[in-house]
């Protein structure tokens, strides 16, 4: 686009100091420009997949008028996503009077830190959890947890020091609270509307202006690698070695970001990340809540987005099942042109999407389910938190009149080269009595949609297994009963 006005560096807020730089590769990690160019050398390298924590840092952004703190793995996020932000590390942390910061005096005292090398990536992730909730219960602790790891095993203690933050500080006092309108004004002025470049040739980093001006880059480069989230692409970088040049930088777009419901479906934008979907989705959704606060860490789920875990077609995505069971639909964009198309189409196989050149995924329009209906969601992994998805299942049903299955849709990820619907099962329920019998004589219907590998994560019998019980699962739980499927630790106490 002729008239949008071009910038060559990004400019952020690194602790208090701005930053503009002139140079910066795509493939350039938050972490390394930390403790390489700028020898803030707290923030650690653990895992350099986004699963430890030892590199969470804190990223301001702006949400319309407000400035928004949240925790981000830095070992795979970019410098190219940090246009108009504020970075926040260990180093920035500080308390009244020159003593420590509170997160950090309850860590000392209650003896928090044992060999030290994961303990910033707890102190930070601490910190964005005291100031959204100086006195939190303990399950929001463990969930902000989740995405940190400790080698010495000294969860008991972390989570002991965060119960007592406040009592070494209040949260309004901080100096990210006290300053917030400040930098909020600060960051403002850096959002001077300019697509930014730096780089040339095939080594080029692009933050586009607006939604319209990155339509127009992807269609004149159709080749470049978006990247919203980084919790694939970052792991592209540090684990395979890929070569993402030239690279579109999105998850500052605020035309991404909308979230709303209409006539019964909620359009989620392709940049809504899971942690600004989960009000919504949980709300509207129940059976959502608990499949969206397994997915990664508290780190990831700040920056994973909705559209980017659709449009990568992994078969392990967690989002495209239960859309997919909820009859979702998908709106992609090229240049000014847009079309919608059923969710579960746009997968065609393996590493192989319904996407042009050119094209990107907008907005996810999923359905809210009816009244009297019943849908649920259930992932299988090795451990409960933070860990990829070895099958996962999605089941949507309606009921007529006289108690036989007037309509349901059976999804599973893990299970085929793409997110798949069970469509041999779901024809051998359809028009049945919703009965025990009926469901063990649907079971052998999965040998006829499904045949999962063996991998790492499960082997091909243990996938069957488990995706032929969460049907019985899913009947169990449709029949009501005081006694529940699953207890979490908080209500059995």
């Amino acid at each position: 686009m002729s008239d949008v006005r071009t910038r060559n560096e990004i400019r952020f807020i690194l602790n208090g100091e701005d930053v503009a730089l002139s140079s910066a590769a795509p493939d350039e990690t938050l972490l390394d420009y930390l403790r390489l160019r700028k020898s803030l050398r707290g923030t650690k390298e653990g895992c350099a997949e986004g699963d430890c924590g030892a590199c969470t840092v804190l990223v301001g952004r702006l949400s319309g008028e407000q400035l928004i703190y949240e925790s981000v793995n830095a070992c795979i996020r970019f410098v190219g996503s940090l246009d108009g932000c504020h970075v926040v590390t260990i180093e920035h942390l500080n308390g009244e009077n020159g003593r420590l910061h509170p997160v950090q005096q309850a860590m000392v005292d209650f003896h928090g830190s044992q060999c030290g090398f994961c303990t910033p990536g707890f102190v930070m992730s601490l910190y964005a959890l005291w100031m959204r909730e100086p006195k939190p219960a303990d399950a929001a602790i463990e969930q902000a947890l989740q995405g940190n790891l400790c080698r010495c095993t000294g969860y008991e203690a972390i989570v002991r020091a965060a119960r007592a933050i406040s009592d070494y500080g209040a949260a309004a006092r901080d100096p990210l609270a006290v300053e917030r309108a400040s930098m909020a004004g600060r960051l403002a002025a850096l959002r001077d509307g300019a697509r930014v470049e730096i780089g040339s040739g095939k080594q080029r980093l692009l933050v586009p202006a607006d939604l319209d001006d990155f339509a127009a880059i992807l269609e004149s480069e159709p080749k470049a690698t978006i990247v919203a989230g980084s919790t694939d692409v970052g792991l592209w970088v540090t684990k395979f070695m890929r070569d993402i040049s030239p690279a579109v930088f999105i998850g500052h777009l605020d035309e991404l970001k909308a979230i709303s419901e209409e006539d019964g479906v909620i359009n989620i934008g392709a940049g809504v990340t899971y942690s600004e979907a989960f009000s919504m989705l949980s709300k509207r959704i129940p059976a959502l809540g608990p499949l969206f606060a397994r997915i990664g860490g508290e780190q990831v789920r700040n920056m994973g987005t909705i559209g980017g875990n659709i449009a990568n077609g992994s078969p392990i995505g967690d989002t495209p099942p239960p859309f997919i069971a909820l009859g979702a639909r998908l709106t992609l964009r090229k240049g000014a042109t847009r079309r919608t198309i059923p969710l579960e189409e746009f997968f065609i196989a393996y590493g192989k999407q319904d996407r042009q050149p050119g094209e990107f995924v907008e907005t996810v329009h999923v359905p809210v389910p009816v009244k009297d209906s019943h849908f649920a969601a259930y992932k299988i992994t090795k451990r409960r938190d933070e860990d990829i998805t070895a099958a996962l299942g999605a089941f949507y049903l309606s009921l007529a009149p006289d108690g036989t299955v007037r309509s349901i849709r059976i999804a599973y990820g893990g299970m085929a080269a793409t997110p798949k619907r069970a469509t041999a099962v779901e024809n051998a329920l359809l028009g049945k009595e919703w009965s025990q019998a009926a469901v063990e004589s649907a079971l052998d219907a999965y040998a006829s949609d499904f045949t999962p590998l063996t991998d790492m994560r499960a082997s091909a019998e243990y996938r069957m297994l488990a995706a032929r019980n969460l049907l019985r699962r899913f009947f169990a739980e449709t029949q009501g009963g005081t006694a529940p499927i699953q207890v979490s630790r908080y209500q059995a106490a």
